[in-house]
């Protein structure tokens, strides 16, 4: 699920602090982006090099210098394909952090989890995604468990309202009728249990 004003929105969470997130959460996408877009950059002059091999080579034949050639060419192959690789697995990680179905983190956890995580124990199938994702979730959310979201919006636990209100008959008012009847009294003057004014 994309992250979006209108979920943080659905999640409770104040205005001010959804442009913060939504801030943030572009800043990492645009990085991500940008890294990601280097790398190709990078793999586009593989067909180049590829034919400056091929003239080196048949100008060089018999020299040292085509075997250095080729050497440092197999090297930047390889270079640039761990680099994708290690894209691909940033992405696939910050999705299956960021998603509920997978380690649900908080913003904060997710950046962690980009930082500190060893990518060389992460493995991609044909689609791009975790293999072993389930297993690698449940390993995130204990190993960043502060950052772990159910109930949790920004770090801070949502009150779960008491059960009954204030018609159960024990004396307690939750605290949406205790907002009502501020708002109440503000517009409306003091008002008894039956609702006149006083």
């Amino acid at each position: 699920m994309a992250l979006s004003r209108k979920f943080l929105a659905a999640l409770g969470i104040e205005e001010s602090k959804i442009e913060s997130i939504i801030d943030a959460h572009t800043e990492t996408v645009d990085a991500l982006k940008k890294e990601r877009d280097g790398y190709k950059a990078e793999a586009d002059k593989i067909p180049d090099l590829q034919k400056d091999l091929e003239k080196a080579k048949a100008a060089a034949k018999d020299s040292g210098e085509f075997d250095k050639l080729k050497k440092e060419y197999e090297d930047f192959k390889a270079e640039v394909a761990n680099k994708e690789t290690l894209a691909n697995k940033k992405a696939a990680l910050k999705k299956l952090c960021e998603a509920k179905e997978g380690a649900y983190l908080s913003e904060t956890g997710v950046a962690k989890a980009l930082k500190y995580s060893d990518y060389s124990k992460i493995e991609l199938d044909e689609k791009g995604e975790i293999k072993d994702a389930k297993e690698l979730a449940k390993s995130l959310r204990e190993e960043w468990k502060e950052h772990a979201q159910s109930d949790f919006q920004n770090g801070v636990r949502t009150p779960t309202p008491p059960v009954g209100g204030s018609g159960s008959g024990g004396g307690e008012t939750s605290r949406a009728a205790q907002l009502y009847a501020q708002h109440r009294a503000a517009l409306y003057g003091q008002t008894d249990s039956k609702g006149e004014s006083k």
